[in-house]
């Protein structure tokens, strides 16, 4: 599968002809010959690297995750619905939304870049936690309702809990991971020694084992019952989260190209959109799960989310110009 998508690939990359801006340019001599070095000597290009790599690809990054990855991990890990249920119901929710990405492309050309993902970010900043709260009440309502009923507490000493790790060694580093990866909400409190309590039940130590039946004794059901979801409204739910990310994404390529100058344009725009992606993208599941594991909140990992989208916003506000209408030459 991978060597046809690289011929393809391939055959696409030999068809392809340069723009007529380059082949001017190398005609004419005035290519960079060390595009990367140039690309932080240019008059004013570290502060068009700055804004581009925090106002555009951190912002509609961590957008994009949440959208896809984020989406995918809270249905099958949060709402412990099953892995080909929960990927049918993102194959159903990308697909509607997917003309919103070629539908944003096409409005900014009309209305402005900046316009638009100003507007995707404010939608994106106040909607992803009632859009995730949707997801969470549709995709399993009786975890739900044992979270108001019974709620859990976890009794645990000074903890040296590390989401980096892939194995923990303590008794509370382990419970703190069971947690947070299972999507349960809980209230921490000091104790010399590691204890869960549900409702008016208590496990002492950790065990796994005993978690899980102590959890679903008060309710909380180890796997999402199909008979009580309401899968429209998880598919319109994973739609809007698509969505956002369409109105942040649609427009991204043409943003890049105007903000730099064509002599170095290529490096320029890589450099700040490989780590605003590779980073504000590549540590969110590690920061959401580590908010969690503090808070104790299930959904507090969407902070992350949302703080960084709400910088990319002022960033971008104050300092990402309109450059709809600029020459590319």
């Amino acid at each position: 599968g991978s060597i046809f998508l690289l011929l393809v690939s391939l055959y696409i990359r030999l068809k392809l002809s340069e723009s007529p801006v380059f082949k001017a340019m190398k005609e004419a001599g005035t290519t960079s010959k060390n595009p990367f070095v140039e690309s932080f000597q240019y008059p004013g290009n570290v502060k068009r690297i700055f804004v581009a790599m925090i106002g555009v690809a951190a912002g509609l990054t961590v957008i994009y995750y949440t959208s896809q990855f984020g989406t995918l991990y809270f249905l099958t890990g949060t709402a412990r619905v099953a892995e080909t249920d929960a990927l049918l119901y993102m194959a159903a929710g990308a697909a509607l939304a997917a003309p919103v990405y070629v539908l944003c492309g096409r409005l900014s050309d009309r209305y402005g870049r900046k316009r638009l993902l100003l507007i995707g970010y404010a939608l994106s900043i106040i909607g992803v936690f009632p859009i995730f709260w949707m997801m969470a009440d549709a995709a399993n309502p009786a975890l739900a309702r044992a979270t108001k009923t019974s709620p859990v507490t976890l009794s645990l000493p000074a903890c040296d809990f590390n989401v980096l790790n892939r194995t923990h060694d303590s008794e509370c580093a382990k419970a703190l991971n069971f947690l947070t990866k299972r999507g349960i909400s809980y209230t921490k409190a000091e104790s010399p020694s590691v204890s869960l309590q549900v409702g008016s039940s208590e496990v002492s130590g950790f065990d796994e084992k005993s978690y899980v039946a102590a959890l679903e004794a008060a309710g909380y059901p180890d796997k999402s019952d199909p008979a009580q979801r309401q899968p429209w409204k998880i598919i319109l739910a994973v739609f809007l989260m698509v969505a956002l990310s369409g109105m942040t994404y649609g427009q991204v390529a043409a943003i890049l190209v105007e903000m730099f100058p064509a002599k170095i344009r290529y490096t320029s725009m890589s450099i700040p959109y490989h780590i605003g992606t590779g980073y504000f993208g590549g540590f969110l599941p590690y920061i959401s799960q580590y908010i969690v594991a503090n808070t104790g909140n299930a959904f507090s990992g969407l902070w992350y989310t949302v703080g960084v989208t709400a910088l990319a916003f002022v960033v971008s506000l104050i300092w990402l110009p309109e450059n709809r209408d600029k020459e590319l030459d």
